[in-house]
Protein backbone atom coordinates (compact mmCIF):
# COMPACT_ATOMS: atom_id res chain seq x y z
CA UNK A 1 0.00 0.00 0.00
CA UNK A 2 1.82 3.45 -0.95
CA UNK A 3 2.06 5.66 1.74
CA UNK A 4 -0.09 9.26 1.29
CA UNK A 5 2.68 11.11 3.09
CA UNK A 6 6.19 12.53 1.35
CA UNK A 7 9.18 12.03 3.84
CA UNK A 8 12.64 13.47 3.44
CA UNK A 9 15.77 12.79 5.43
CA UNK A 10 19.98 13.77 5.33
CA UNK A 11 20.75 10.10 4.02
CA UNK A 12 24.57 10.67 3.77
CA UNK A 13 26.76 10.27 6.89
CA UNK A 14 27.54 13.05 9.49
CA UNK A 15 28.21 16.77 8.86
CA UNK A 16 30.36 18.81 7.96
CA UNK A 17 31.10 16.69 5.21
CA UNK A 18 31.96 17.47 0.94
CA UNK A 19 28.61 15.81 -0.22
CA UNK A 20 26.00 15.75 1.63
CA UNK A 21 22.54 13.66 -0.03
CA UNK A 22 19.08 15.26 1.16
CA UNK A 23 16.47 12.12 -0.18
CA UNK A 24 12.83 13.03 -0.89
CA UNK A 25 10.14 9.88 -1.08
CA UNK A 26 6.54 10.15 -1.63
CA UNK A 27 3.51 11.57 -3.50
CA UNK A 28 4.43 14.97 -3.52
CA UNK A 29 8.32 14.83 -4.55
CA UNK A 30 7.73 15.53 -7.89
CA UNK A 31 6.07 19.15 -6.98
CA UNK A 32 9.43 19.85 -4.70
CA UNK A 33 11.17 19.46 -6.91
CA UNK A 34 9.78 21.50 -8.84
CA UNK A 35 9.10 24.37 -6.50
CA UNK A 36 12.85 24.41 -5.48
CA UNK A 37 14.57 23.81 -8.78
CA UNK A 38 12.50 25.58 -11.40
CA UNK A 39 11.48 22.51 -12.99
CA UNK A 40 11.84 18.64 -12.59
CA UNK A 41 15.02 16.76 -14.11
CA UNK A 42 14.84 14.33 -16.59
CA UNK A 43 14.08 10.77 -14.57
CA UNK A 44 17.06 8.78 -13.78
CA UNK A 45 19.66 11.65 -15.20
CA UNK A 46 21.97 14.15 -12.33
CA UNK A 47 21.38 17.60 -13.52
CA UNK A 48 23.41 20.76 -12.20
CA UNK A 49 20.70 22.63 -10.84
CA UNK A 50 20.22 26.00 -8.13
CA UNK A 51 18.25 24.95 -5.25
CA UNK A 52 16.13 27.95 -4.18
CA UNK A 53 13.92 28.40 -1.30
CA UNK A 54 10.27 29.31 -2.74
CA UNK A 55 11.08 32.83 -1.81
CA UNK A 56 13.87 32.46 -4.56
CA UNK A 57 16.86 32.75 -2.23
CA UNK A 58 19.78 30.73 -3.16
CA UNK A 59 20.60 28.11 -0.55
CA UNK A 60 22.90 26.04 -2.67
CA UNK A 61 23.83 24.32 -5.87
CA UNK A 62 24.14 21.06 -6.66
CA UNK A 63 23.14 17.71 -8.59
CA UNK A 64 19.81 16.90 -8.50
CA UNK A 65 18.12 13.54 -9.45
CA UNK A 66 14.54 12.46 -10.11
CA UNK A 67 13.55 8.39 -10.11
CA UNK A 68 9.60 8.13 -10.67
CA UNK A 69 7.73 4.81 -9.07
CA UNK A 70 8.07 2.31 -9.11
CA UNK A 71 11.25 2.17 -10.77
CA UNK A 72 13.16 3.45 -7.35
CA UNK A 73 14.48 2.42 -4.41
CA UNK A 74 11.36 2.99 -2.27
CA UNK A 75 8.88 2.03 -5.33
CA UNK A 76 7.22 5.74 -5.13
CA UNK A 77 8.46 9.06 -6.96
CA UNK A 78 11.67 9.52 -5.19
CA UNK A 79 14.54 12.12 -5.49
CA UNK A 80 17.75 13.32 -4.03
CA UNK A 81 19.55 16.70 -3.30
CA UNK A 82 23.25 16.24 -3.29
CA UNK A 83 24.85 19.93 -1.97
CA UNK A 84 27.73 20.89 -0.16
CA UNK A 85 27.98 19.23 3.03
CA UNK A 86 28.29 22.39 5.28
CA UNK A 87 25.63 22.21 8.23
CA UNK A 88 24.62 25.57 7.16
CA UNK A 89 23.20 24.64 3.71
CA UNK A 90 21.97 20.96 4.73
CA UNK A 91 19.71 22.80 7.27
CA UNK A 92 18.78 25.16 5.45
CA UNK A 93 17.52 22.76 2.91
CA UNK A 94 15.74 20.96 5.69
CA UNK A 95 14.45 23.73 6.97
CA UNK A 96 12.64 24.36 3.37
CA UNK A 97 11.40 20.75 2.97
CA UNK A 98 9.82 20.95 6.39
CA UNK A 99 7.73 24.08 5.14
CA UNK A 100 5.83 22.23 2.45
CA UNK A 101 2.67 20.79 3.60
CA UNK A 102 2.09 16.88 3.54
CA UNK A 103 6.03 16.85 4.11
CA UNK A 104 7.74 15.16 7.31
CA UNK A 105 10.81 14.67 8.13
CA UNK A 106 11.55 10.28 7.70
CA UNK A 107 11.85 7.96 10.85
CA UNK A 108 14.47 5.52 11.45
CA UNK A 109 14.69 2.93 8.53
CA UNK A 110 11.62 4.55 6.91
CA UNK A 111 12.78 5.10 3.60
CA UNK A 112 13.97 0.67 3.81
CA UNK A 113 10.73 -0.29 5.36
CA UNK A 114 8.37 1.37 2.02
CA UNK A 115 10.82 -0.49 -0.41
CA UNK A 116 9.61 -3.52 1.88
CA UNK A 117 5.68 -2.78 2.00
CA UNK A 118 6.32 -2.06 -1.88
CA UNK A 119 7.81 -4.95 -2.68
CA UNK A 120 11.56 -3.93 -3.99
CA UNK A 121 13.15 -5.38 -0.77
CA UNK A 122 12.56 -8.50 1.23
CA UNK A 123 13.11 -8.65 4.93
CA UNK A 124 16.61 -10.33 4.15
CA UNK A 125 17.47 -8.06 1.84
CA UNK A 126 16.85 -4.98 4.46
CA UNK A 127 18.49 -6.61 7.03
CA UNK A 128 21.56 -7.37 4.79
CA UNK A 129 21.47 -3.49 3.81
CA UNK A 130 21.68 -2.59 7.59
CA UNK A 131 24.30 -4.58 7.77
CA UNK A 132 26.33 -3.42 4.85
CA UNK A 133 25.91 0.47 6.53
CA UNK A 134 27.30 -0.84 9.65
CA UNK A 135 30.34 -3.71 8.01
CA UNK A 136 33.34 -2.93 9.31
CA UNK A 137 35.29 -6.08 8.43
CA UNK A 138 35.73 -8.10 4.81
CA UNK A 139 33.64 -10.62 5.97
CA UNK A 140 30.78 -9.06 7.32
CA UNK A 141 30.60 -6.95 3.85
CA UNK A 142 31.04 -10.19 1.71
CA UNK A 143 27.99 -11.36 4.20
CA UNK A 144 25.62 -8.01 3.89
CA UNK A 145 26.29 -7.79 0.44
CA UNK A 146 24.75 -11.84 0.39
CA UNK A 147 21.87 -10.73 1.83
CA UNK A 148 21.23 -7.13 0.69
CA UNK A 149 21.93 -8.45 -3.11
CA UNK A 150 19.34 -11.37 -2.61
CA UNK A 151 21.54 -14.33 -2.97
CA UNK A 152 19.65 -15.54 0.62
CA UNK A 153 16.50 -14.87 -0.38
CA UNK A 154 16.73 -17.05 -3.60
CA UNK A 155 17.91 -19.87 -1.65
CA UNK A 156 14.89 -19.58 0.66
CA UNK A 157 12.50 -18.89 -2.36
CA UNK A 158 13.63 -22.31 -3.70
CA UNK A 159 12.66 -24.05 -0.37
CA UNK A 160 9.50 -22.47 -0.37
CA UNK A 161 8.56 -23.65 -4.11
CA UNK A 162 9.60 -27.21 -3.45
CA UNK A 163 7.63 -26.77 0.07
CA UNK A 164 4.63 -25.63 -2.20
CA UNK A 165 5.14 -28.47 -4.72
CA UNK A 166 5.14 -31.05 -2.11
CA UNK A 167 1.55 -29.83 -0.84
CA UNK A 168 -0.13 -29.23 -4.31
CA UNK A 169 0.66 -32.90 -5.28
CA UNK A 170 -0.50 -34.25 -1.52
CA UNK A 171 -3.85 -31.90 -2.25
CA UNK A 172 -3.57 -33.46 -5.82
CA UNK A 173 -3.81 -36.46 -4.84
CA UNK A 174 -6.28 -36.25 -1.83
CA UNK A 175 -8.94 -34.39 -4.47
CA UNK A 176 -8.67 -36.20 -7.39
CA UNK A 177 -7.35 -39.20 -6.64
CA UNK A 178 -9.73 -41.45 -9.83
CA UNK A 179 -8.88 -38.64 -12.17
CA UNK A 180 -6.13 -40.35 -14.66
CA UNK A 181 -3.73 -37.46 -15.20
CA UNK A 182 -3.14 -36.84 -11.66
CA UNK A 183 0.07 -38.37 -10.39
CA UNK A 184 -0.15 -41.61 -7.75
CA UNK A 185 1.81 -42.70 -5.19
CA UNK A 186 3.00 -39.67 -3.48
CA UNK A 187 5.10 -40.92 -1.14
CA UNK A 188 7.57 -41.99 -3.53
CA UNK A 189 7.43 -38.87 -5.33
CA UNK A 190 7.51 -35.89 -2.80
CA UNK A 191 9.37 -37.24 0.36
CA UNK A 192 12.90 -38.36 -0.88
CA UNK A 193 13.05 -34.57 -2.11
CA UNK A 194 11.09 -33.18 1.42
CA UNK A 195 13.96 -35.52 3.42
CA UNK A 196 16.46 -34.25 1.11
CA UNK A 197 15.40 -30.39 2.08
CA UNK A 198 14.97 -31.60 5.54
CA UNK A 199 19.11 -32.11 5.64
CA UNK A 200 19.57 -28.93 3.79
CA UNK A 201 17.75 -26.77 6.06
CA UNK A 202 19.64 -28.57 9.08
CA UNK A 203 23.18 -27.95 7.46
CA UNK A 204 21.95 -24.41 6.80
CA UNK A 205 21.53 -24.07 10.46
CA UNK A 206 24.71 -26.08 11.79
CA UNK A 207 26.45 -22.49 9.61
CA UNK A 208 24.72 -20.32 12.25
CA UNK A 209 27.85 -20.01 14.53
CA UNK A 210 30.19 -19.12 11.49
CA UNK A 211 27.18 -16.12 10.54
CA UNK A 212 27.22 -14.72 14.09
CA UNK A 213 31.07 -14.36 14.33
CA UNK A 214 30.95 -12.32 11.30
CA UNK A 215 28.24 -10.42 12.37
CA UNK A 216 29.20 -10.17 15.87
CA UNK A 217 32.90 -11.37 15.80
CA UNK A 218 34.89 -14.08 17.69
CA UNK A 219 34.83 -13.34 21.00
CA UNK A 220 38.61 -14.05 22.85
CA UNK A 221 39.22 -13.58 26.50
CA UNK A 222 42.52 -12.89 27.67
CA UNK A 223 42.53 -14.62 31.59
CA UNK A 224 45.63 -15.63 33.81
CA UNK A 225 46.74 -14.68 37.27
CA UNK A 226 47.47 -11.31 38.34
CA UNK A 227 50.66 -9.68 36.67
CA UNK A 228 50.80 -12.53 33.69
CA UNK A 229 50.80 -9.30 31.43
CA UNK A 230 47.26 -10.10 30.06
CA UNK A 231 46.85 -5.88 29.65
CA UNK A 232 50.21 -5.72 27.97
CA UNK A 233 48.65 -7.99 25.41
CA UNK A 234 45.66 -6.56 25.03
CA UNK A 235 47.39 -2.79 24.59
CA UNK A 236 49.99 -4.58 22.40
CA UNK A 237 47.22 -6.19 20.03
CA UNK A 238 45.04 -3.24 19.84
CA UNK A 239 48.71 -1.35 19.02
CA UNK A 240 47.65 1.48 21.66
CA UNK A 241 47.39 2.07 25.36
CA UNK A 242 43.95 0.79 25.90
CA UNK A 243 44.39 -1.03 29.82
CA UNK A 244 46.76 0.47 32.43
CA UNK A 245 49.42 -1.89 33.15
CA UNK A 246 51.81 -1.39 35.95
CA UNK A 247 53.75 -3.98 38.36
CA UNK A 248 50.98 -3.85 40.86
CA UNK A 249 48.71 -6.96 40.99
CA UNK A 250 45.49 -7.20 40.50
CA UNK A 251 45.29 -3.49 38.73
CA UNK A 252 42.56 -4.27 36.09
CA UNK A 253 39.26 -4.50 38.16
CA UNK A 254 36.56 -4.75 35.08
CA UNK A 255 36.36 -6.35 31.82
CA UNK A 256 37.97 -3.90 29.13
CA UNK A 257 37.67 -4.95 25.26
CA UNK A 258 39.13 -3.73 21.84
CA UNK A 259 37.83 -4.19 18.15
CA UNK A 260 40.16 -6.10 16.00
CA UNK A 261 40.20 -7.06 12.06
CA UNK A 262 42.01 -10.09 11.49
CA UNK A 263 42.37 -12.05 8.50
CA UNK A 264 39.15 -9.91 7.18
CA UNK A 265 37.45 -11.30 10.83
CA UNK A 266 36.06 -9.15 13.66
CA UNK A 267 37.46 -9.77 16.90
CA UNK A 268 36.24 -8.84 20.49
CA UNK A 269 39.56 -9.04 22.71
CA UNK A 270 38.36 -9.07 25.88
CA UNK A 271 41.08 -8.01 29.20
CA UNK A 272 40.13 -9.62 32.48
CA UNK A 273 40.88 -9.32 36.08
CA UNK A 274 43.84 -11.60 37.09
CA UNK A 275 42.11 -14.90 38.60
CA UNK A 276 43.15 -15.47 42.18
CA UNK A 277 41.84 -15.69 46.02
CA UNK A 278 41.25 -12.35 47.78
CA UNK A 279 39.63 -10.45 50.17
CA UNK A 280 39.52 -7.22 48.70
CA UNK A 281 35.84 -6.61 47.05
CA UNK A 282 36.31 -4.49 44.65
CA UNK A 283 38.79 -7.01 43.19
CA UNK A 284 36.21 -10.25 43.84
CA UNK A 285 33.66 -8.32 41.71
CA UNK A 286 36.17 -8.12 38.58
CA UNK A 287 37.11 -11.48 38.88
CA UNK A 288 33.47 -12.40 39.15
CA UNK A 289 32.64 -10.55 35.95
CA UNK A 290 35.75 -12.88 34.51
CA UNK A 291 34.25 -15.74 34.99
CA UNK A 292 31.09 -14.61 33.80
CA UNK A 293 32.74 -13.19 30.17
CA UNK A 294 34.88 -16.81 30.27
CA UNK A 295 31.96 -18.47 29.93
CA UNK A 296 30.62 -16.65 27.27
CA UNK A 297 34.25 -16.56 25.23
CA UNK A 298 34.69 -18.15 21.69
CA UNK A 299 38.32 -18.71 22.09
CA UNK A 300 40.30 -18.14 25.90
CA UNK A 301 44.00 -17.07 25.85
CA UNK A 302 45.46 -18.75 28.74
CA UNK A 303 48.30 -16.21 30.31
CA UNK A 304 51.33 -17.24 32.53
CA UNK A 305 54.50 -15.98 32.87
CA UNK A 306 55.89 -19.17 34.33
CA UNK A 307 55.25 -22.46 33.51
CA UNK A 308 53.91 -23.40 36.93
CA UNK A 309 51.07 -20.63 36.15
CA UNK A 310 49.06 -22.93 33.96
CA UNK A 311 48.40 -25.28 37.12
CA UNK A 312 46.35 -22.67 38.44
CA UNK A 313 43.90 -22.11 35.65
CA UNK A 314 42.97 -25.89 34.92
CA UNK A 315 39.78 -25.34 35.77
CA UNK A 316 39.26 -21.86 34.23
CA UNK A 317 38.34 -23.30 30.85
CA UNK A 318 34.93 -24.96 30.16
CA UNK A 319 34.64 -28.21 28.27
CA UNK A 320 34.04 -27.54 24.39
CA UNK A 321 35.79 -23.89 24.84
CA UNK A 322 39.45 -23.93 22.95
CA UNK A 323 42.12 -22.25 24.52
CA UNK A 324 45.38 -21.47 23.67
CA UNK A 325 48.27 -21.29 26.59
CA UNK A 326 50.56 -18.38 26.02
CA UNK A 327 53.48 -18.26 27.95
CA UNK A 328 54.67 -14.38 28.95
CA UNK A 329 57.76 -12.33 29.21
CA UNK A 330 60.49 -14.67 27.55
CA UNK A 331 62.56 -11.36 27.48
CA UNK A 332 62.66 -11.72 30.72
CA UNK A 333 66.29 -12.11 31.78
CA UNK A 334 65.06 -14.86 34.60
CA UNK A 335 62.75 -16.79 31.89
CA UNK A 336 63.18 -20.52 31.72
CA UNK A 337 60.26 -20.94 29.61
CA UNK A 338 60.35 -24.34 27.29
CA UNK A 339 58.97 -24.36 24.31
CA UNK A 340 56.80 -27.43 25.00
CA UNK A 341 55.63 -26.01 28.20
CA UNK A 342 53.28 -23.59 26.43
CA UNK A 343 51.05 -23.44 22.64
CA UNK A 344 52.89 -19.67 21.85
CA UNK A 345 55.46 -17.93 24.04
CA UNK A 346 55.30 -14.31 23.28
CA UNK A 347 57.00 -10.99 24.63
CA UNK A 348 55.04 -7.65 24.22
CA UNK A 349 57.77 -5.50 24.77
CA UNK A 350 60.10 -6.75 22.05
CA UNK A 351 57.43 -8.12 20.00
CA UNK A 352 59.15 -11.55 19.66
CA UNK A 353 56.46 -14.54 18.84
CA UNK A 354 53.08 -12.13 18.33
CA UNK A 355 53.13 -13.56 14.66
CA UNK A 356 52.58 -17.00 15.86
CA UNK A 357 49.86 -16.01 18.64
CA UNK A 358 48.22 -14.20 15.78
CA UNK A 359 48.46 -17.16 13.35
CA UNK A 360 47.50 -19.43 16.12
CA UNK A 361 43.88 -17.14 16.69
CA UNK A 362 43.49 -17.02 13.54
CA UNK A 363 43.51 -20.62 13.10
CA UNK A 364 40.26 -20.65 15.26
CA UNK A 365 38.63 -18.42 12.67
CA UNK A 366 35.51 -20.15 10.42
CA UNK A 367 37.88 -21.38 6.87
CA UNK A 368 35.50 -20.11 4.33
CA UNK A 369 38.16 -20.61 1.48
CA UNK A 370 36.16 -23.33 0.13
CA UNK A 371 32.76 -21.13 -0.26
CA UNK A 372 31.85 -19.24 -3.38
CA UNK A 373 29.08 -17.45 -1.56
CA UNK A 374 28.14 -16.58 2.28
CA UNK A 375 24.82 -18.33 1.93
CA UNK A 376 24.07 -18.27 5.81
CA UNK A 377 21.52 -17.33 8.47
CA UNK A 378 22.85 -14.25 10.13
CA UNK A 379 19.98 -13.78 13.04
CA UNK A 380 18.73 -15.03 15.65
CA UNK A 381 15.08 -15.29 13.93
CA UNK A 382 16.41 -16.75 10.94
CA UNK A 383 17.42 -19.67 12.97
CA UNK A 384 14.27 -19.94 15.06
CA UNK A 385 12.51 -19.84 11.85
CA UNK A 386 14.94 -22.37 10.34
CA UNK A 387 14.33 -24.64 13.03
CA UNK A 388 10.27 -24.71 13.00
CA UNK A 389 10.55 -25.42 9.47
CA UNK A 390 12.97 -28.31 10.03
CA UNK A 391 10.94 -29.97 12.91
CA UNK A 392 7.58 -29.29 10.67
CA UNK A 393 8.93 -31.21 7.94
CA UNK A 394 10.58 -34.23 10.21
CA UNK A 395 7.54 -34.65 11.64
CA UNK A 396 6.20 -35.30 7.88
CA UNK A 397 8.33 -37.68 7.23
CA UNK A 398 8.68 -39.72 10.56
CA UNK A 399 5.02 -41.14 11.03
CA UNK A 400 4.03 -42.50 8.22
CA UNK A 401 0.87 -43.80 9.49
CA UNK A 402 -0.61 -40.43 9.29
CA UNK A 403 -3.25 -39.61 7.15
CA UNK A 404 -2.12 -37.13 3.87
CA UNK A 405 -4.00 -34.05 5.17
CA UNK A 406 -2.10 -34.05 8.51
CA UNK A 407 1.08 -34.35 6.81
CA UNK A 408 0.18 -31.70 4.08
CA UNK A 409 -0.38 -29.68 6.96
CA UNK A 410 2.77 -30.06 8.36
CA UNK A 411 4.61 -28.93 5.23
CA UNK A 412 2.38 -25.67 4.99
CA UNK A 413 3.74 -24.67 8.27
CA UNK A 414 7.36 -25.43 7.23
CA UNK A 415 6.20 -23.20 4.26
CA UNK A 416 5.19 -20.14 6.73
CA UNK A 417 7.92 -20.63 8.86
CA UNK A 418 10.38 -20.35 5.76
CA UNK A 419 7.84 -17.29 4.54
CA UNK A 420 7.92 -15.48 7.91
CA UNK A 421 12.30 -14.74 7.27
CA UNK A 422 11.18 -12.90 3.91
CA UNK A 423 8.50 -11.25 5.53
CA UNK A 424 6.12 -13.04 3.10
CA UNK A 425 3.97 -14.49 5.96
CA UNK A 426 2.84 -13.01 9.29
CA UNK A 427 5.81 -10.50 9.98
CA UNK A 428 3.56 -7.00 11.51
CA UNK A 429 4.97 -7.50 14.72
CA UNK A 430 8.32 -7.80 13.51
CA UNK A 431 8.69 -4.92 11.35
CA UNK A 432 9.10 -2.01 14.26
CA UNK A 433 12.27 -4.02 16.01
CA UNK A 434 13.75 -4.32 12.45
CA UNK A 435 13.82 -1.17 11.07
CA UNK A 436 14.37 0.45 14.36
CA UNK A 437 18.15 -0.70 13.48
CA UNK A 438 18.60 1.91 10.54
CA UNK A 439 19.73 5.33 11.00
CA UNK A 440 17.63 8.34 9.77
CA UNK A 441 17.26 8.35 6.04
CA UNK A 442 17.99 5.21 4.94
Amino acid sequence: MMAVDTIYALSSGALPAGVAVVRVSGPQTASVFEALCGQLPLPRTASLKSIRSRNGLVIDSGLVLYFPGPASFTGEDCGEFQIHGGRAAVNALLAELSAFPGLRHADAGEFSRRAFQNGKLDLVEVEGLADLIVAETEMQRRLAIEHSGGGQSKVYAGWAKRLTHARAMIEAELDFADEDDVPGSVSERIWQDMSALAQEIATHIADAPIAEIIRDGLKIVIAGEPNAGKSSLLNALANRDIAIVTEVAGTTRDVLSVDLSLAGFSVKLFDTAGLRETDERVEQEGIRRAREIIERADLILLLADDPRGFDSLSGVVSDGVPAVRVGTKIDNTESNWRTHEADVLISTRSGEGMDRLLTAIAAHLPDLSDRTSLSLPSRRRHVDSLRQAHRAIEDSLVDLHQGLDIRAEQLRLAGDAIGRITGRVDVENLLDVIFSEFCIGK
